[in-house]
């Protein structure tokens, strides 16, 4: 069953007073948004041109550098002081597997989600808060404090990298960009790991895991359901099946650390249900800092 959206506004509302003790800890590569927070503080006027930036639609068109469209058929805008600050985006894997009933990770899901916005603002950053569906689409309201936020569905979402592949995120170039999933996802995690880490300034990849899914069942008669297809199995848990589990979750472990290092984004799994022991190893693993 998906999890019900109207029990986790609390969820939102808490994160986002543990939030407000920290702050995004910024990359040590130089972000646009970092000279620009330094230019800010300067006399001059704030319409003076900072950077470049690939073209999207909706950009205005008199932003578009002709000159450097001439020399590269490539449409690019120019940024400008106001547009250059550090920028988030948030993206939540609302799919099937992180709605599950009786799993903790839903609510430990938005608040973390709602840890990081807060702690973006406390940085200076804008953010934009992305969710799965038929596609990525973005979070209502999400450029107000997370208590505000539109609802969040979970569990009518296509999987992660299908929705990538179908309709992805606008992603800001040289943001820092932040996934919250449990990160079951099928396959070699590698192509969309590359896709989400082209042109970031970084990538930090938070597997949240319910104390479930580290455990096989106890042994007995059991009927399965996949929380992304629906498709049912009955089945006698024994000792081979419980050490297979076991197997399968360290072999999709190994290849989420082999794609973040080959992409250099940065793995932090958390357990779900305790978001104070969440919030200390991304503390611990520098995804966050005190305010």
């Amino acid at each position: 069953m998906p999890a019900k959206i109207t029990t986790y506004r609390p969820s939102l509302i808490a994160g986002e007073q543990l939030g407000l003790r920290y702050a995004l800890a910024l990359p040590q590569t130089t972000l646009a948004g970092q000279r620009g927070e330094q230019l800010g503080r300067r006399s001059g006027s704030s319409v003076d041109f900072q950077d470049y930036r690939d073209y999207q639609p909706g950009d205005d068109l008199r932003h578009i550098d002709w000159n450097a469209y001439a020399r590269t058929d490539q449409l690019t805008v120019k940024l400008f002081r106001e547009e250059v600050q550090p920028h988030l985006d948030l993206i939540l894997d609302t799919s099937g597997s992180m709605a599950l009933t009786d799993s903790p990770k839903a609510e430990t899901l938005h608040q973390l989600a709602a840890i990081f916005a807060t702690a973006a603002g406390n940085a200076r950053c804008s953010q934009s808060v992305w969710m799965t569906g038929e596609g990525f689409q973005r979070v209502a309201n999400d450029n107000q404090p997370p208590s505000a936020w539109g609802d969040i569905p979970l569990g009518n979402a296509i999987p992660f990298e299908e929705a990538y592949s179908l309709l992805p995120p606008r992603l800001r170039r040289q943001g820092i960009r932040v996934v919250l999933s449990d990160l079951f996802w099928p396959g070699n995690p590698l192509p969309t790991l590359r896709k989400l880490t082209e042109g970031a300034a970084s990538v930090i990849l938070v597997q949240l895991l319910a104390p479930e899914d580290l455990e096989p069942p106890q042994p007995g008669n059991v009927r399965l359901e996949d929380s992304e297809t629906g498709e049912t199995l009955s089945l006698y848990i024994d000792t081979t099946i419980r050490e297979n589990y076991r197997k399968t979750l360290q072999r999709l472990q190994q290849s989420w650390d082999d794609a973040a290092r080959q992409t250099g984004a940065k793995l932090i799994t958390v357990i779900a249900g305790n978001a104070a022991a969440a919030v200390r190893s991304l503390e611990e693993h520098n995804a966050l800092e005190p305010a």
